[in-house]
């Protein structure tokens, strides 16, 4: 194996480290983020439910509304 191709396969290395490394990173910051949305649909969905059991109404899902 010559050293021009020694070098050109370190530096293809080199590159795909560093392409990892910049993925992981988008990675956990994404995870971070579904995280934080996770904990903020969870209280939105048990702020609703409280207000809807409140009020004696329930969730329906997708019935036409009574105008129609």
């Amino acid at each position: 194996m010559d050293e021009s191709r020694l070098i050109n396969l370190e530096i293809k290395i080199s590159h795909q480290d560093q392409v990892i490394e910049e993925l992981h990173q988008v990675v956990y910051e994404q995870q971070k983020a579904i995280e934080k949305l996770e904990v903020l649909l969870n209280g939105l969905t048990s702020r609703l439910k409280e207000a809807l059991e409140a009020e004696g109404s329930e969730i329906r899902g997708n019935e036409k509304p009574p105008h129609y």
